[in-house]
């Protein structure tokens, strides 16, 4: 598949934005096609990208986020991380510096982006490079990051296993999401005993070996359906039966089912969205 690098409307992000003379620099980014990727790269500075329409994927050591429209990736500084986008992606990108980041939170998360938030990324990035900072341009930077500071955290990321035998588990179904393979053979397959492998995973993770599969199949479903295809087509895609039983998962999942969850991400702009975190379920 050829990819194709995001482009940043603002020279500025063809130099050295760790260095600007700025606390926060704001800019706005369009995918050249449905599908853009970055290699890994870090900043100095901490980096929010904010999505408007279609889907950021985002990849770091400790696990993958996913970011649908009207949520933003937060990333601390220095943290290596490679993103990629599905659908036509629309982002609003923001280079923060660490010494006025430190109410934000120290790891890498998806957040809730209210629709005051969104009005004020909305203005910064389209402040002069060199806006005022002691003037109104500059209080309502200060009124951003104090806002950003009190988003909610959303559930949805996918953790990965520091252990090789786990990440080769992880690395498997990434790859063949429809493997339906029972804890017991997968057990066998990586070299370790069904209780060593429950127990390593509720260490590492904090999850069980079926609520992993299944935060799974929500991630590489937003992915997918954010391209276009219809949720019958992911469903077998994923392993399932039939379309029904998809929706059962993601509706256990997300709390709606995925069109609901999409129309109503699509039509945030018109209205105040709400916090959506993935539900605690019931152990596995």
């Amino acid at each position: 598949m050829k990819h194709h690098r995001l482009e940043m409307h603002d020279p500025l992000m063809a130099k050295d934005a760790d260095v600007f003379p700025r606390a926060v620099v704001a800019v706005t980014a369009t995918s050249t096609s449905d599908t853009w990727e970055h290699a890994q790269h870090a900043h100095r500075k901490g980096q929010l990208m904010y999505t408007l329409r279609g889907i950021i994927h985002c990849e770091i050591e400790a696990g993958i986020w996913i970011v649908p429209p009207q949520c933003a990736l937060w990333i601390p500084g220095g943290t290596s991380h490679a993103a990629r986008g599905s659908g036509e992606a629309e982002v609003y990108c923001l280079l923060i510096d660490p010494g006025v980041a430190c109410a934000l939170p120290l790891r890498c998360c998806t957040l809730a982006v209210s629709g005051l938030l969104h009005e004020l990324i909305s203005k910064a990035v389209n402040f002069p490079q060199l806006y005022d900072e002691g003037g109104a341009q500059g209080r309502l930077i200060d009124t951003l990051l104090d806002e950003l500071a009190a988003a909610p955290i959303e559930a949805l990321h996918l953790p990965m296993p520091k252990d090789p035998r786990l990440r080769r588990l992880a690395d498997s179904l990434l790859a063949e999401p429809a493997d339906k393979a029972t804890l017991g053979l997968w057990a066998v397959r990586i070299g370790m005993s069904e209780r060593s492998m429950t127990r390593l995973l509720l260490e590492e993770l904090g999850l069980s070996f079926g609520r992993w599969r299944r935060q799974l199949h929500v991630i590489l479903s937003l992915q997918r359906l954010a391209k276009g295809q219809s949720v019958q087509t992911v469903a077998l895609e994923l392993g399932y039966e039939n379309a029904s039983g998809f929706i059962t998962m993601f509706r256990k999942a997300v709390g709606q089912p995925p069109a609901r969850y999409l129309a109503d991400r699509a039509g945030a702009f018109s209205a105040m969205p709400q916090a959506i975190a993935l539900k605690e379920a019931e152990p596995e």
